[in-house]
């Protein structure tokens, strides 16, 4: 298992010197791993905005849109499945779980009006429960205006996605080049959609770096089949725990029913397999839209049950067409490069909920595993970033959570 250097290679850049890069030319400063390829195409253009607060999400979202090419075409007259990130539960005194590691409600419902107004057939939510309870109800335990939600476009439905749901049966997805599964059985709405929508939160991740628009389809996983109750032959429709022992650990394969691990003597350690896991699903289930909601948010963790981490107010959005360009804007939003190698960064992460002997505390960053499998580029230099500026719009997680940049 490889282990984290402090020593960085000599070819590699600190991150102070890559966030005063960030604010010259795109194309004058290069962070990648090899040559800079030339002849390569720009990526799809990505959007950042700035927000004061969740009260301009419709007009400011709607104008994002435009700025990367608009969304009728994509849309009109089609089904949309948004995948939220409402993972985790408990909360950070003093505010609710969309204003710090959930995406906000008020996100939710301008996406539902904006794809609405623009002639989408079927606006369909989806995100996994852990008490077999509703999507609705989940929203409506947080305190959610769920009536504002289901009426915010002319057909608007919610699926929580960990079970069956209300399927019939599960719809198998093919990794084309897979890191380490050949293919996932998900619920039927990731198969049953035209378009496929990723909304994450801005966030620091535990056991990934970051948590973005790829992270986000970690939970497009169902827990029926992937979860540490996941039955062993046949899918658990009754599950109500998460993916730490197959997933995360290693520790056992999925249900029969689904495809298993290409290789399940490789590397068991989450930092090496929740970042690849993530890739093949992406793979799998392309993101057709990426939308990073980090007007107001967390550092330093993905939820409340990771020690020191606390609420911010970075005041931002991040929207694009392609997913690893998207992740790569936010991580660079966020103040870190993009591009960063195994154990730099946001890639040398802390654990301090989970005690794991000799952790060696390094996560493979996905953006440069999609990068390597085609999904998209985490160049920024091939990136045309609409909107606000890098440079303008840059929050420094590290050095707000600890009071001094790393």
């Amino acid at each position: 298992m490889c282990k984290y250097s402090k020593n960085r290679a000599a070819d590699s850049i600190t991150r102070r010197q890559w966030l005063a890069a960030s604010g010259t030319a795109l194309g004058a400063f290069a962070v990648g791993n090899g040559p800079l390829n030339a002849f390569a195409p720009p990526a799809p253009a990505v959007s950042i905005a700035k927000y004061a607060s969740y009260s301009e999400v419709v007009a400011r979202l709607a104008t994002q849109f435009d700025q990367i090419g608009g969304i009728g075409s994509l849309v009109r007259g089609k089904t949309v499945a948004v995948k939220l990130n409402l993972t985790g539960g408990g909360r950070f005194p003093g505010y609710t779980p969309g204003q710090t590691y959930w995406v906000h409600e008020s996100v939710v419902g301008a996406l539902c009006h904006l794809f609405g107004n623009a002639g989408a057939r079927r606006v369909r939510l989806l995100e996994g429960t852990y008490e077999g309870e509703s999507l609705e109800d989940k929203m409506l335990d947080a305190g959610w205006n769920v009536k504002a939600i289901r009426t915010a476009a002319p057909v608007v439905e919610f699926e929580q996605t960990n079970t069956l749901g209300s399927g019939k049966r599960y719809a198998r997805f093919k990794v084309p080049k897979p890191y380490m599964f050949p293919g996932f059985d998900l619920n039927h709405s990731y198969e049953d959609t035209d378009v496929f929508v990723s909304v994450a939160k801005l966030k620091q991740h535990e056991e990934c770096g970051l948590t973005l628009s790829i992270k986000n389809l970690f939970g497009i996983t169902p827990d029926s089949i992937y979860g540490d109750d996941a039955g062993i032959d046949e899918p658990n429709e009754k599950c109500r725990r998460g993916r730490e022992d197959i997933l995360h650990a290693g520790k056992r394969q999925p249900s029969k029913s689904a495809p298993g691990e290409i290789d399940p003597s490789s590397n068991r350690y989450e930092g090496y397999r929740v970042p690849h896991i993530i890739v093949d699903l992406a793979a799998a289930r392309p993101i057709d839209l990426a939308i990073i909601d980090g007007v107001e948010t967390v550092a330093g963790g993905e939820g409340p049950w990771v020690t020191g981490a606390k609420y911010v107010r970075p005041g931002v959005m991040v929207v694009g067409r392609n997913p690893v360009s998207t992740d790569a804007v936010a991580a660079a939003v966020m103040g870190f490069d993009p591009r960063a190698k195994r154990g730099e960064g946001p890639f040398h992460v802390r654990k301090t909920h989970i005690e794991i002997p000799n952790d060696p505390l390094w996560a493979d960053n996905p953006m440069l595993l999609a990068e390597a499998v085609g999904l998209g580029s985490a160049d920024l230099s091939r990136i045309e970033v609409a909107g606000v500026p890098i440079k303008d719009a840059v929050f420094d997680f590290v050095a707000t959570r600890t009071g001094k940049p790393a």
